[in-house]
């Protein structure tokens, strides 16, 4: 099933202008958070087909927003690809552990945000 909905999960509004014109240009429907509290309402009332999420962020940080989604039975389903500036290899393993589907490193490509629309 193609993604058509994103919600975009990020406290950086150039981070998030960028991913903004990625979604665009791939004709995909973006849904904006800019907290984790706000991630796990959106994900609930939004449904979309993915979630990219970031990390770093003040009060609810990404790893426990997304433990938070997989908790829940409406939206556990959803694939969370983690968007972030963290690049150590314990970061991409707890990641995983959370239930991050996928794992990009900032700064991004157009091309890797693509290609996780294209793997779900």
């Amino acid at each position: 099933m193609p993604v058509k909905k994103v919600l975009c999960v990020e406290d950086s509004a150039a981070d998030m202008l960028n991913l903004e014109k990625i979604l665009a240009a791939a004709n995909v429907f973006v849904v904006k958070a800019v907290s984790g509290q706000e991630a796990v309402a959106k994900a609930k009332s939004e449904k979309p087909d993915l979630i990219l999420m970031d990390i770093n962020m003040a009060g609810m940080d990404g790893f426990a927003a997304t433990r938070e989604i997989k908790k829940d039975a409406e939206t556990k389903a959803i694939p969370v690809v983690f968007v972030t500036s963290k690049n150590q290899k314990a970061d991409r393993v707890w990641a995983q552990m959370q239930g991050g589907a996928g794992y990009i490193t900032k700064p991004y490509t157009a091309a890797q945000i693509t290609e996780q629309l294209q793997a779900f």
